[in-house]
């Protein structure tokens, strides 16, 4: 007989997540995904002044907004006719704004989201050195203030006290770390969250020497923590559970839209040469070219009303919580059909197949010392690693790209609004491939859809029974204790999942909670 495993809310993760697992004879036989809130930006955005898109879809989400703002600018230069037109200042601004959340958001995941699965805090309850951050901490667990650290699944915690000690405190100097990325993003983004100068044409920010420096002397610094700390601790971590390259899984498709654009006179987000190349990759053997057209969504299975295999642009969001079907607020993306992870190891995976040296490179360097083949990547502890690589490239990429600005020179197209027209908007963020489409009729949006990372990976069954990925990682996942289902959070934490991004609150009984304006 099945044992039914609930967790409801996935903790650790940004947004409400639950998962089902049945467990039987010790393994997962069936497992489902949910996002259990609605939000519905399409709908806010429509008759809108398309302008108020990128300012707009950034409230998506705190943590990873400015890929929004990203993706949602692409999205009006191609409808705006002006993709090829973006000044080189204005592309490496947007670079360099995008790389510094980029940075921020993976240190955050695997210091204060996941290392929690496999560090013992509760260790330096016995510390007996001299550091005050230790100490402080000390302090707290022995007074029994065990937040934010508890409570927690009593996972199988490996390292040895000494270890577990100086993973807590690179827990505690990350914050410091993401604290110089936000003000390294808020030079020539303004603010962090939700960036005010990413704008069609380009950036509303000019370079001078002061920002340049400013900029340079904080990534430096973040460097360091990534070359000395960040990769060091997901090396100690994958070699210590080593186990865990055979756990988690996915789908075995990959799907990368592409980041940080090296040029501007293609307008074409599919073939525009970029530092991560688009492509696909499925089984871990076969290279294909993106082709956007492919990518459609299903609502089978989730909340909502409409048709499946949908191109997103002609999609609807018409919410139905009473669907019998349905059982998540996360529609399911598919790519010709088929079920595909994204994320930083469906980056490197694809750039590792359109043999980008750099990519290259690390992959066989990153394999070679953990002894293990390429699919296992394909794994818990292979995205944690690719998220590591992708952190050290994009931070040194960073270091290149701040010295090609040019201060005086332009850094905004002009443009014209169109009184109708179309546009998407392809970027690959922390978390993955993002994507916005929009339709313009007289001036004001008349359509907008986003289709965003954990709506790929989150994603419920499709119309032909397919599992999304995290459901497809926890299949046959050896659990120990139902009770205890450790294991089961470290596959769903290790996509770094956000569900306040793929819900796209609404109030069932109509009752009035508040009026916000959106100024």
């Amino acid at each position: 007989m099945a044992h039914r495993v609930v967790i409801d809310p996935i903790t650790r993760i940004e947004g409400h997540m639950k998962i089902e697992a049945s467990v039987e004879g010790g393994k997962v036989v069936d497992a489902k995904s949910s996002g259990t809130l609605f939000r519905g930006f399409e709908i806010i955005l429509q008759g809108r002044e398309p302008r108020d898109a990128q300012r707009i879809t950034q409230r998506v989400c705190g943590v990873c907004p400015t890929v929004h703002a990203t993706a949602s600018t692409l999205n009006l230069d191609s409808a705006f006719g002006i993709a090829d037109k973006i000044p080189d200042n204005g592309r490496i601004l947007r670079n360099l704004v995008l790389g510094s959340n980029y940075l921020q958001s993976h240190i955050l995941h695997f210091y204060h989201l996941a290392a929690l699965d496999f560090v013992d805090v509760a260790s330096v309850k016995d510390y007996s050195g001299k550091d005050p951050q230790l100490t402080s901490v000390k302090d707290f667990i022995q007074r029994g203030v065990l937040e934010p650290f508890m409570p927690r699944y009593e996972g199988d915690y490996r390292f040895d006290k000494e270890t577990n000690q100086i993973l807590v405190k690179h827990y505690l100097e990350a914050f410091e770390i993401r604290r110089l990325a936000h003000e390294m993003l808020s030079i020539f983004g303004g603010k962090m969250p939700h960036n005010a100068t990413i704008v069609p044409g380009g950036i509303t920010e000019h370079p001078t020497v002061d920002k340049i420096t400013g900029f340079l002397w904080r990534l430096n610094k973040i460097r360091t923590f990534i070359d000395n700390i960040y990769l060091p601790d997901v090396m100690a971590v994958a070699k210590e559970y080593s186990d865990y390259f055979t756990i988690g899984a996915g789908c075995g498709n990959f799907l990368c839209y592409g980041a940080f654009d090296l040029e501007s006179k293609n307008p074409d987000y599919a073939s525009r040469k970029r530092l991560f190349p688009q492509g696909v990759v499925f089984g871990l053997k076969e290279l294909k070219p993106l082709e956007p057209d492919k990518i459609t969504e299903s609502v089978k299975h989730s909340w909502y009303d409409g048709n499946d295999g949908v191109y997103p642009l002609n999609g609807e969001t018409v919410p139905n919580h009473e669907k019998s079907e349905g059982y998540s607020w996360i529609k399911s993306p598919r790519y010709d059909g088929k079920v595909c992870e994204v994320g930083p190891l469906a980056r490197w995976v694809v750039g590792y197949f359109s043999g980008v040296k750099e990519i290259k490179s690390a992959v066989d360097n990153c394999i070679s010392e953990l002894g293990i083949s390429i699919d296992k990547l394909n794994s818990v502890l292979g995205r944690h690693a690719a998220r590591a690589l992708d952190a050290k490239l994009v931070a040194d990429k960073m270091a290149e790209w701040i010295l090609e600005l040019k201060p005086g020179e332009p850094v905004c197209a002009d443009y014209e609004v169109p009184e109708e027209a179309e546009g998407m908007g392809l970027v690959d963020g922390p978390r993955g491939a993002l994507g916005h489409w929009i339709r313009i009729k007289n001036r004001v949006i008349e359509k907008y859809q986003l289709v965003v990372p954990t709506t790929w990976n989150g994603s419920p069954r499709d119309e032909n029974g397919n599992p999304g990925p995290v459901e497809q990682a926890l299949l046959d996942t050896q659990v120990k204790d139902v009770d205890n289902p450790f294991e089961l959070v470290r596959i769903v934490r290790s996509f770094d999942p956000c569900l306040a991004c793929s819900v796209h609150v609404v109030n069932l009984g109509n009752s009035k909670k508040g009026i916000y304006r959106i100024a």
